[in-house]
């Protein structure tokens, strides 16, 4: 008779990953409730980013713009009454989205209703795409 024991040499690695699995199933869901979906997009003139934040009116929120990234910090007021299932999140809550290109500071826009704020970050002219004109210049054949 043979005993296999491979399975059992793998078993504290099989364990290990079950539980890796559940915590980043875990922490998934808190980072989800804990802070605003954020949306961002991109044409040749500039950078959209759309934040959801139901309940949160936008003049309370605190947007600051750095060289290298744009920085948005609220507070999701606690849902008021009793429930007996609360699914959104309330609290504090900062989100920073690195910028990888320099935007033009004087132009960014920012707007909000309904729960939705809309930002405009302006591409810097340096970073943003340009047409380059093509001067023909005659040709002479080459005799050989």
């Amino acid at each position: 008779m043979v005993i296999d024991f491979s399975s059992f040499h793998d078993f504290p690695r099989e364990v290990e990953k079950l539980l890796d699995d559940v915590a980043r199933f875990h922490d998934a869901g808190y980072r989800h409730s804990a802070y605003p979906e954020i949306n961002i997009a991109e044409d040749d003139q500039n950078y959209y980013v759309e934040i959801r934040i139901p309940g949160v009116d936008p003049k309370e929120l605190d947007l600051t713009l750095t060289d290298k990234s744009l920085v948005i910090r609220g507070e999701r007021p606690a849902a008021e009454g009793r429930y007996l299932r609360n699914e959104r999140g309330s609290g504090s809550f900062q989100r920073i989205l690195s910028l990888n290109v320099p935007v033009d500071r004087d132009k960014v826009r920012a707007s909000g209703a309904d729960g939705i704020m809309q930002v405009v970050l302006p591409k810097a002219d340096s970073v943003r795409p340009r047409k380059i004109t093509i001067t023909a210049q005659d040709s002479k054949a080459i005799e050989v």
